[in-house]
């Protein structure tokens, strides 16, 4: 087969369908887009997952001398109403001691799952507050000791933070633990969902891409068909027909590939890195590298390529025929 001839059959079918190819390039550029956008989208959730879930702790809220007296008035208008101990509060018993903060240290120390324990005093808590919310009106009203002491529990694994959760909720000179994965999953489920949804509005632009594919074989074929009939005659086998009209679909193909690979490499220079500096701005958030862009590339570039020659070559067995 004469590479001469099948290049410059190309030429002709991408002049003859100039529009419609076109429209495809754009087509299988937006979808390719946006399922490479989506596939970085899943790598900087994993990433933030694996840099915020290091970072976070199971805290242990002691109860202090407001605390309790909240809990005895509680508990008094629970008596008073008849419910006797229904509205009693988690610091009824009353405000921490020195011998329950040593015996609850000493068993976090003891369990294999913790990493470390750090103990928080009612000042370095207040002081930490101060740096957080000293603008705000509310931060005027506090005062240290309304601050409560707390035990900052690092896990060797944070999946495993419901065993802190079980033995010390509830117990004596404790007012409440709290895990702080639970605010990042609310913010990790927020990002899934929009990854998601890149996803379905990819595969719409996936559908709409083959339509245009197919039927610009099938427009390309049908406009074909007396050199298609000459050839057939002639002997030529099938696939030497349809050679030049699967290379058609998969050069509108590769270009619309190259350009969802630009996209995503100008998304990560002017949004990530340059321009927008992502980075920079939001600090907190640990964002994918150029290494997570480089690698999805070559995986785009074979979409591009294989989609719409499969597409063109399952029309072509309906539409090709002499």
């Amino acid at each position: 087969m004469r590479a001469q001839f099948v290049m410059s059959e190309i030429g002709v079918g991408l002049r003859r369908n100039l529009t419609m190819t076109f429209a495809v390039i754009i087509s299988v550029a937006l979808s390719l887009a946006l399922f490479g956008g989506s596939l970085l989208m899943r790598d900087q959730v994993s990433k933030m997952k694996g840099y915020w879930y290091d970072k976070v702790n199971v805290t242990i809220y002691l109860c202090n001398k407001n605390d309790a007296e909240d809990s005895g008035r509680a508990a008094a208008g629970s008596e008073a109403s008849g419910a006797a101990g229904t509205g009693a509060g988690v610091c009824s018993r009353g405000a921490v001691t020195g011998e329950q903060k040593q015996q609850i240290e000493g068993e976090l120390k003891k369990l294999q799952i913790v990493e470390s324990v750090r103990y928080e005093s009612a000042d370095e808590a207040y002081k930490h507050y101060k740096e957080q919310y000293g603008h705000t009106a509310l931060a005027s009203t506090i005062t240290p000791d309304q601050m409560q002491e707390s035990f900052r529990v690092k896990l060797k694994d944070p999946e495993q933070y419901k065993v802190i959760t079980s033995a010390f909720a509830g117990r004596a000179g404790v007012h409440s633990v709290q895990d702080q994965r639970s605010y990042l999953d609310n913010l990790f489920r927020m990002l899934n969902y929009l990854n998601y949804a890149a996803l379905g509005i990819m595969l719409i632009m996936l559908v709409v891409a083959l339509l245009l594919i197919v039927n610009t074989v099938r427009v390309s074929a049908f406009s074909r068909r007396r050199e298609t009939g000459i050839m057939r005659l002639v002997g030529a086998s099938s696939f030497y027909i349809q050679v030049p009209f699967i290379m058609e679909a998969a050069f509108a193909g590769l270009i619309g590939a190259v350009l969802a690979c630009g996209m995503l490499g100008a998304g990560q220079y002017f949004v990530i890195d340059h321009g927008a500096a992502l980075r920079d701005k939001m600090e907190l958030i640990n964002f994918i590298g150029w290494d997570s862009v480089l690698t999805k590339l070559p995986l785009v570039l074979v979409i591009g390529v294989l989609m719409p020659s499969l597409a063109a070559f399952i029309a072509l067995r309906k539409y090709l025929k002499v």
